[in-house]
């Protein structure tokens, strides 16, 4: 059994107080889009709302103890989880790769989470979060395949479609999956869901291929926090219960979309978050006359003098 739309609308509830209700950024000239700019969220990233569920769920049934939380993290997750850790009382973990971002890992560290690096990859790091968890009692939490993560990502299409009641599709760019799959569970009968990957980490198309969730080579500019070696399993029933548009595009055109957003916008996105506006700016899906688009722009973890 996936996420429902109950579980994301019981964690809006919980979830209340402890995030930002982002703003949506409508259509302006030359752009045919409404901007959902997640970016503004606390950690500059939507991770933050599954972060905040996660735990509360965990500190409600008493799974949360001394030894607190440990996660694996390109970045953005694991900031998230050590945001809402300090706010909550919580001690936490973040194993990152070795490629993980210098700016995402201060920030983890100033967040009072301890940092460990392990592996060249999200995979290696990930095994080294099991591993500390056994050894401590930490309770693992996962970055994006946990159904209360999931829940929690699905906010932010909760608070999408009450501002723009009447929209016909949301693209969202695809990792592991959790912020698709929260999306789908909040959309669902309501909006059909765009999920963009880089070509160079396919985790959804490859499983949708596959019939089943298959490990993909990770690579690319969007690495960083798309950079997923295998869809989750949350991910995988929500694409079987309604399948979503999928949608592959380059790491040029993930640049341009990135330059066009700051350029035009003043909206300083990571890679990882621009890729699903790069499904519009490349033409790799055309919006059908007078259908209304909306584009999640989830973060905004980048170093700034790479805008120009």
């Amino acid at each position: 059994m996936g996420v429902t739309r109950e579980d994301v609308v019981e964690a809006g509830r919980r979830i209340e107080g402890h995030v930002r209700r982002t703003p949506v950024l409508g259509p302006g000239a030359g752009d045919v889009a409404w901007f959902k700019l997640e970016l503004l969220q606390h950690c500059g990233v939507f991770k933050t709302r599954g972060a905040f569920n996660r735990q509360l769920v965990g500190l409600e049934r008493g799974e949360i103890g001394p030894a607190g939380i440990v996660i694996a993290s390109g970045g953005n997750a694991g900031l998230a989880q050590a945001f809402a850790a300090r706010a909550l009382g919580v001690r936490a973990t973040v194993v990152v790769p070795e490629s993980a971002p210098a700016v995402k890992v201060e920030r983890i560290e100033a967040y009072g989470a301890r940092v460990r690096r392990a592996g060249a990859e999200y995979a290696a790091a990930y095994v080294a979060s099991l591993e500390i968890a056994e050894a401590t009692g930490a309770v693992v939490v996962h970055a994006y395949d946990q159904p209360e993560v999931v829940a929690g990502a699905g906010t932010l299409a909760e608070e999408l479609l009450e501002d723009v009641p009447d929209l016909d599709t949301i693209v969202v760019a695809v990792g592991g999956g959790g912020l698709y799959a929260g999306v789908a569970a909040a959309a669902r009968g309501r909006a059909r869901v765009v999920a963009v990957e880089p070509e160079r980490c396919p985790t959804l198309a490859s499983a949708l291929g596959a019939g089943e969730p298959v490990d993909v080579a990770v690579g690319g500019v969007a690495a960083d926090s798309l950079g997923a070696r295998r869809l989750g399993g949350l991910a995988f029933a929500a694409a079987q219960e309604e399948r979503p548009v999928s949608v592959l595009v380059t790491d040029e055109e993930i640049v341009a979309a990135r330059d066009r957003l700051w350029r035009e916008l003043r909206v300083p996105s990571e890679h990882g978050a621009a890729a699903a506006y790069a499904a519009l700016t490349s033409g790799r899906y055309v919006p059908a006359d007078g259908e209304r688009v909306a584009v999640v722009v989830c973060g905004a973890n980048t170093d700034l003098r790479t805008l120009a």
